[in-house]
Order: structure tokens, then C-alpha cells, then sequence
């Protein structure tokens, strides 16, 4: 059976998958948004941004299959299927879903026995935290994805909040796939639910913690009165893939040990 050799990522974690089992030369391209591993942005040419790509590029390289995520990128990937290129985009939104994107990538290329082992490494090590963290003190927990409009956190962080010994104080919007419906309508919501900590991973700019302390009726929230406020970086947290699973956990379970 002939397996695809030539690979496009237009997501980070499709790249640092195959880089981790040692496939990494049968990517010709990646995200420009694309930091882990660091050495990829280095030897990977980039070809897209995350809703929008160089379509041409990808063309020039002649890959054997796109890998993309979501309908974020429905686009994209209708346009290269218009110009015959086989595309599989991805929609892993728990953190069972990123451990069975990873199967199914090997099973895609012929690298079952690699991303197998894999995947059950990384499971292997969550399910260690959470029985190391189980916990009856469990500090609640706001993560915001953005400032404005507010978002609160999608389901493999609301799931990893919990494992790192959290409480999500917003779980039943992290039920929710598409970000529009995690808006937080009425900032009072958050101060109704009196977080103990509060994250901000706002995808692409930093987190201001001034900024969300300041706002209007905040200073109530024991996550604000008691200054524990902090930021993870989006690459760690926010990418449905490897690194929520090892550096965005460890750096969850960092901050739940402050308060």
C-alpha cells in the first residue's frame, strides 16, 4: 500500500506528532504559526496562516495529503480538494479526541506501531497527574481564550483544568465546539461564580492581568482579590495536540498549586 510522503501541516499539532515518532521528513510545509517543535519553523517552508493559505505554495510542493483542523479551515481545504489535492482536516475537541487524532494520523501513513505507542505514552502520563492531583480542595478556575469579546476555555482545557485538580467554572460552555458560542455574554457571570484563579491564554496577544482586573465589579472575585491572575501561552495550551497534553497540563498544575 502506498502510504503519503509528502505532507502538508496547517496546524502545529499534526507537525510536532510527526516530528515526536521521527516522521518529520515527510513534512514539505507548515503553519506559520507553527513553534513546536522550534527547529521545524527553521526547515519547514511556511504556507499558511490558520484561515487562510498560500494556496499556490501548497500546489508548488505537491503534497500527497493536507492535514487542517476544523471548519476554521473549511476553506482552505475546499479549495485545494478543487484542485485535486486530498485533504483530511481533523475536529478533535476533548482530550480523547487528540489521543485518537494521533492514532488515526499513523493509521493514515502506514506509522500505526509509532503514533500507538505514542498516544498511550501521553495517556499514559495524564492519567498519572489526575490520580496524583485528585484532590477534595479544588480552587475554581476561569480560563479565557480572549478578552474581547470574553471566551471562555473549550473542552480539552476545561478536561485538563480538572485533571491538573481544578474545578472549570464555566464547564457547560465548554461543551461547546465553535468559540462564538463560549462568549461570555454578561462579564457578572464570571463574578457570580467567584473563580479562585483565572488563566488567560488570549490566542495571538498577551494577556493583559491589569487589564481584566480592572474590570467593572471584578474586584469582588477572590481570583482578583487575592492576585492570581496568570497567563499560559496559547502554542502550550490552546493547540489540540501533544502540547496540552504535557507542557499545558504541567503548567496548569503550576498554577493550581500557587493558591
Amino acid at each position: 500500500m502506498n502510504y503519503p510522503q509528502r505532507i502538508i501541516c496547517l496546524t502545529e499539532e499534526t507537525t510536532e506528532t510527526l516530528y515526536a515518532i521521527g516522521a518529520e521528513d515527510r513534512i514539505v510545509g507548515i503553519s506559520g504559526f507553527t513553534v513546536r517543535p522550534e527547529r521545524a519553523r527553521k526547515e519547514k517552508p511556511k504556507v499558511s496562516a490558520f484561515t487562510s493559505a498560500k494556496i499556490g505554495r501548497i500546489l508548488e510542493l505537491k503534497p500527497d495529503l493536507v492535514l487542517g483542523f476544523s471548519d476554521m479551515q473549511a476553506d482552505i481545504a475546499a479549495e485545494l480538494v478543487r484542485n485535486g489535492v486530498a485533504v483530511h482536516v481533523f475536529n478533535q475537541r476533548t482530550v480523547a479526541g487528540i489521543l485518537s487524532m494521533i492514532r488515526t494520523l499513523g493509521g493514515m501513513l502506514g506509522l500505526s506501531a509509532k503514533t500507538d505507542a505514542y498516544a498511550h505514552e501521553l495517556a499514559a502520563r495524564v492519567e498519572q497527574v489526575r490520580l496524583e492531583r485528585i484532590r477534595t480542595n479544588r480552587p475554581r478556575v476561569y480560563f479565557e481564550e480572549w478578552g474581547d469579546p470574553m471566551i471562555t476555555g473549550i473542552g480539552w482545557v476545561s478536561e485538563l483544568i480538572g485533571i491538573a485538580g481544578g474545578e472549570d467554572i464555566f464547564p457547560e460552555k465548554a461543551t461547546e465546539p465553535g468559540a462564538k458560542e463560549r462568549i461570555i455574554q454578561n462579564p457578572e457571570e464570571v463574578v457570580n461564580r467567584k473563580p479562585d484563579i483565572i488563566i488567560g491564554s488570549w490566542c495571538g496577544r498577551k494577556f493583559r492581568p491589569d487589564q481584566v482586573a480592572g474590570r467593572s465589579g471584578w474586584e469582588a472575585i477572590p481570583a482578583v482579590a487575592n492576585n492570581h491572575l496568570y497567563e499560559i501561552k496559547s502554542p502550550l495550551i490552546l493547540q489540540p495536540g501533544p502540547a496540552a497534553l504535557t507542557d499545558g497540563l504541567d503548567a496548569l498544575c503550576e498554577i493550581i498549586d500557587r493558591v
